[in-house]
């Protein structure tokens, strides 16, 4: 026996193919924004890391400058040098830390601590000085003094205020 279509089925059927059309089209946009949003969150995260860490590398020369002179002289020493305020749209701080553990650190090295506010991105850079350090003194991004007390023979790192 031979069945016959009529216009009414074929009706259903465009119906049916445009609701599978737009329902696919629907999953393949949400999927492809979802994994738009996980890179750019991966991306800022590895910016605000690369960018923490040329800031630290560029502070510990600082305070690198400031043990020689502080070495040589066994005067007070202060250098106010200019960080961006922001990475990535963070805020961040600079902590001088003792003995940091971190990768490529083995326990025993003294270190600049930066890490961003918003988010969970912390970089650890190693510092090397014949002087003190006053562990635990910090400062937050932008404008930072490194200063070496001759009397209290240690070098510290605030932020910088007029």
């Amino acid at each position: 026996m031979i069945e016959r279509y009529t216009d009414r089925d074929r009706a259903v059927s465009i119906t049916v193919t445009h609701v599978l059309t737009i329902g696919i089209t629907t999953i393949l946009i949400a999927g492809l924004l979802t994994s738009a949003g996980t890179m750019l969150e991966t991306e800022t995260e590895r910016s605000t890391e690369a960018s923490l860490e040329t800031i630290g590398e560029q502070m510990a020369n600082e305070i690198g400058n400031v043990d020689r002179i502080a070495a040589t002289s066994g005067d007070d020493v202060t250098i106010t040098a200019d960080h961006p305020r922001t990475v990535a749209n963070s805020r961040y701080t600079v902590e001088l830390g003792e003995d940091c553990e971190a990768p490529l650190l083995d326990g025993s090295t003294d270190c600049l601590i930066l890490s961003a506010s918003n988010t969970n991105v912390v970089v650890h850079v190693p510092i090397k000085t014949e002087e003190n350090i006053d562990y635990g003194s910090s400062a937050r991004g932008g404008t930072i003094e490194i200063v070496y007390d001759g009397s209290a023979d240690e070098i510290s790192i605030r932020s910088w205020s007029q």
